[in-house]
């Protein structure tokens, strides 16, 4: 039991209000804000919305003002009259020399003020009203004839990007209309305008095309769905037929919805790869003309759109009805990985590569997206694609959307490209966001919340002059482990509370100061999206256990950067005291901690963290890489390699596990003096499905204190059952070490015959343990 539990203790949680004079970056509790306004007074004093309200708006504000009125009346049962803008109460004025999307919100005990350039931007200020008020109003008829207070302010307020976007794949899996109005919704309320929908896939087609009826008779369903991860063996599948599609009435229907909420959608229809489902129901799109059926399972397909007659004039029909269902400005091909075998045993393909020059088959796509934009252009659409469209030549007008890190971008913005960053290390929304155990199946990788919000889409490789291409950011939510709309909800928050800050208030310039106080605005929109029945993901009060070294000691550190928290912790079974600063270990330990408020437990989301420490000799060396981590799966940084702490058995993407993609490695360990040595241990993972192989052989080089060296090698078997490849040198006598190297050669190139085939394998490595 739990020293929570042991003594009994509840919690209520109560608030303060503050009132006084804050700036943006420090929010009192009644004025919690996401995504925080750019600036902010906050004064003393609160105005009244009632029956007695009256209204006054210029005829330029529409939509926003017209989005106000239905709340207030769906919320509280308030109708607000109008009257002239000398004597209303709430004002919708126009100022011009604000910018496109900026808004100043004025809150006096008299009157609300909302003056702005464009509806756009008076939109923007009624979504920050809206959170000032009671969230019960989230609920229609929930608070009739209620008076509804909100605090005295003066906000100036505009965004720092001009792509704020989120993506849904509907694909994998297909959510129904009802539920992707739901989604725009929450863009809006985050001040987000873009949302990127994700239509087409090998494991499913999911918008009618009048011209081509098989693509929803037959190309949106699919035989049966993989149950489990892909890595699972054997593989296993439900046997039930799977699928869906949205009618172009329906697209008309959340188009317009979209609009009224300021929201432009940007439909993705893939192209040259991902188009199995389109060549299964038309196998004349494909360089074989083989049957194929609808994809079953995840991961990467060969067949994909032969570049011949047959396949331009098909896309290009698909197109001509998507750009007409779609005007946002923006098309997405898609673009990303198109394995290229069949291009390559094809004779068109190759006659074409000679014909025009193209060099090889990188060169042939980029012809491919060459030839779509063209003419997604004549009808007057520019494309986005995912960064793989570099690679051969950018098409001329396109703009890039940078997944595989920042490199993509960095490349398109100093050739004049438009970007916009995603990259899966801060913005892939399918990865955990937890290292409990409880979490929902995910395909993999670690993506917390705190390192969403820790994003900065500018890279710095870009001078001042290349950052004007770089048009902002966006979350991606891929939805090959998200079955229902609740775990797709459980996935997207609170993460895309991070994102929408980043991308309207831009990124944080204080890590340490902005964090805690963003937690403390998310504790308080929690409140929000429970009145909403938002299924959120609550990670906020967990501990972090980080081991670090003080001269020739070990301390443990723990960590919650929630505001207003105490941390409380048992060590190997002592009992729970309140943690006060690091504390020793000097041998194995199992650790347990909690985060808690006033001495009591958080009501429903209290959890106990336990950690097993290994206090092995590596513990007290130090570390140096000849490589870099991947962004994307770095979160321990090299010191997770001997921090204690084993990764997860199940996840290779927490916070211990490190990930390299193709290169080979050299590990160093310094021990701080001479060691006696006779084993090392560590563990791989291994799961081919994502590109993820053990290494094939590994060597130790141990440093003895004469400087002598000794090596070792071994030949690494991998069990095709199993995750989990271990590694163990025993050497043959004890050797008093001062250092030691562990070299790991990469596995190479993936072979043809499986998924990723011919990219760089990636090498996973866990805890090394030296005893």
């Amino acid at each position: 039991m739990s020293f929570l539990k042991s003594v009994g203790l509840f919690f209520v949680l109560t608030f303060v209000l503050v009132s006084c004079n804050e700036i943006a970056s420090d929010l009192p509790h009644e004025v919690s804000i996401i995504p925080k306004p750019t600036s902010i007074e906050v004064q003393k004093g609160t105005f009244t919305i009632n029956e007695k309200t009256t209204f006054y708006t210029d005829s330029l504000f529409k939509t926003s003002s017209g989005f106000l009125r239905k709340y207030l009346r769906n919320g509280a049962g308030l109708a607000l009259e109008n009257e002239s803008e000398e004597n209303a109460q709430i004002v919708f004025t126009l100022n011009m020399e604000l910018p496109q999307e900026g808004y100043e919100l004025d809150i006096s005990e008299e009157k609300i003020t909302i003056n702005a350039s464009e509806d756009i931007g008076a939109f923007y200020a009624v979504q920050t009203l809206r959170q000032l008020m009671d969230p019960q109003l989230e609920i229609t008829n929930s608070a009739w004839n209620k008076n509804i207070k909100v605090p005295t302010l003066k906000i100036a307020d505009a965004p720092a990007f001009k792509y704020r976007g989120m993506h849904l794949d509907v694909g994998r899996h297909f959510f129904p209309k009802e539920f992707i109005k739901e989604y725009i919704d929450h863009l809006a309320m985050l001040k987000m305008n873009y949302f990127h929908w994700h239509l087409t896939e090998d494991q499913g087609w999911r918008i009618e095309i009048k011209q081509f009826p098989r693509l929803t008779e037959h190309a949106a369903f699919r035989n049966e769905t993989l149950i489990g991860h892909y890595n699972d063996t054997p593989q296993k599948f439900d046997g039930q037929r799977y699928g869906g599609f949205y009618t172009q009435e329906e697209i008309r229907e959340i188009v317009a919805y979209a609009k009224e909420l300021n929201i432009t959608i940007i439909p993705e229809i893939e192209m040259p790869g991902h188009a199995q489902a389109a060549v299964s129901a038309y196998p004349e799109l494909g360089c074989t003309g083989e049957p194929v059926e609808v994809a079953t399972k995840w991961g990467v397909f060969e067949n994909i759109y032969c570049p011949n007659q047959k396949t331009f004039a098909f896309l290009k029909g698909v197109l001509d009805e998507v750009c007409e269902l779609f005007p946002g400005e923006y098309i997405h091909i898609g673009g990303d990985e198109a394995p290229k075998a069949q291009w390559k045993n094809c004779s068109h393909c190759q006659k074409l590569i000679a014909e025009h020059n193209l060099g090889d088959e990188n060169g042939l796509q980029s012809w491919f997206i060459r030839e779509i934009e063209t003419y997604l252009n004549s009808k007057g659409k520019k494309i986005i694609g995912w960064d793989e469209i570099l690679e051969g030549g950018l098409a001329p007008n396109a703009t890039v959307m940078s997944w595989r890190g920042t490199q993509g971008a960095i490349e398109a913005a100093k050739e004049g490209h438009d970007v916009i960053l995603t990259p899966t290390s801060h913005c892939y929304f399918d990865y955990y966001q937890s290292e409990e155990e409880g979490e929902p199946l995910a395909i993999g990788g670690y993506l917390p919340l705190k390192k969403v919000y820790s994003f900065n889409p500018i890279p710095a490789e870009l001078t001042t002059e290349e950052t004007k291409f770089v048009l902002g950011a966006q979350g991606n939510v891929w939805t090959e482990y998200m079955k229902t709309t609740d775990q797709v909800e459980y996935m997207l928050f609170p993460r895309i509370l991070a994102m929408s800050e980043v991308v309207w208030s831009g990124p944080t310039e204080n890590m340490s100061e902005d964090y805690p106080n963003f937690l403390e605005r998310v504790e308080s929109l929690m409140k929000r999206l429970k009145v909403k029945n938002i299924n959120t993901a609550n990670h906020l009060y967990l501990v972090e256990a980080k081991i670090f070294k003080r001269k020739d000691s070990v301390f443990v550190a723990l960590e919650n950067a929630t505001p207003n928290t105490e941390i409380y912790y048992d060590l190997n079974s002592t009992g729970f005291v309140k943690y006060e600063q690091p504390f020793p270990i000097m041998e194995n330990a199992v650790l347990r901690s909690e985060v808690t408020r006033n001495g009591g437990p958080i009501p429903t989301y209290g959890v106990t963290r336990t950690d097993t420490l290994l206090y092995h000799k590596g513990v007290r060396s130090s570390v140096d890489l000849n490589k870099t981590p991947h962004p994307s799966y770095s979160a321990g940084g090299k010191d997770a390699l001997i921090n204690g702490i084993r990764g997860s058995d199940k996840k290779y993407g927490d916070s211990e596990w490190l990930g390299f993609w193709g290169e080979d490695l050299h590990i160093q360990l310094n021990f701080l003096e001479n060691t006696k040595i006779n084993t090392l241990a560590t563990r791989f993972y291994h799961a081919p499905g994502q590109w993820i192989y053990a290494p094939n052989r590994a060597t130790i080089e141990v440093v003895d204190a004469r400087g002598e060296k000794t090596l070792e090698t071994i030949v690494i078997e991998s069990d095709p059952n199993r995750n989990l490849t271990d590694l163990k040198f025993s050497l043959k006598k004890e050797i008093e070490a001062s250092s030691l190297v562990l070299i790991i050669p990469n596995f190479g190139t993936i072979p043809d015959d499986a998924q990723g085939a011919g990219n760089k394998a990636w090498t996973f490595i866990d805890e090394i343990i030296v005893e």
